[in-house]
């Protein structure tokens, strides 16, 4: 399985710095969808990963999440698109539970789930804290920048990210790599085995 981990708020929809409480608040950034679409549709799974702690504020119920993530979908099925999984932390920072990201909880639940190889998924986010979890869990760490990122557009990252994390202009940016890499390495593969047949083929010409 191929899997991508997705922030949501200023990764896929815009953030708000209320919450985003309702599907009319739902919206999300121009080409952010598509580019879930297109992943999708070069075979990668996609989940979310997302601090939810609106829900542990009492800014909103899990009734209206849902209902932001049905709207999500609908969109996204028009595309032929999908969203695989949605995985939330519902606490407030208060609660100290192991879930919210920094933390890597919401990523241990879903390698998990998966048994996918930690070190095999992309996850994708717009804030430290999406690349420290990600980083923490073992998966490959790639910041957008919109969203809590977007004052970083032409700026050095800080040093308080991990060392390893990728920037991208927006998700439509990400995706376009993530689908550029693997051809790239399919092309190398595939010359790898073309070259292996012909040097067996060498062998066996007396």
């Amino acid at each position: 399985m191929k899997l991508i981990i997705l922030d949501r708020d200023g990764t896929i929809n815009e953030e708000h710095a209320d919450f985003v409480k309702s599907p009319e608040e739902w919206i999300p950034l121009q080409g952010a969808l598509e580019a879930v679409a297109r992943l999708n549709h070069a075979g990668w799974r996609t989940i979310i990963a997302s601090n939810q702690s609106g829900l542990g504020r009492g800014l909103f119920d899990v009734a209206a999440l849902n209902a932001m993530h049905a709207k999500m979908n609908k969109l996204l099925t028009a595309l032929g698109g999908r969203m695989d999984a949605v995985f939330y932390c519902p606490h407030a920072p208060t609660d100290n539970c192991s879930c919210r990201k920094p933390l890597p909880g919401l990523f241990d639940q879903i390698i998990e789930r998966t048994g996918v190889d930690a070190h095999l998924i992309p996850s994708v986010g717009d804030s430290l804290r999406d690349m420290q979890a990600a980083y923490a869990a073992g998966c490959e760490p790639h910041l957008v920048l919109t969203g809590n990122a977007l004052h970083l557009r032409g700026q050095p990252l800080p040093d308080t990210y991990p060392a390893n994390t990728m920037t991208h202009h927006d998700l439509a940016a990400f995706a376009d790599f993530i689908i550029a890499r693997e051809k790239e390495m399919d092309k190398a593969q595939t010359l790898v085995k073309e070259t292996m047949k012909n040097i067996a083929k060498e062998k066996k010409v007396p």
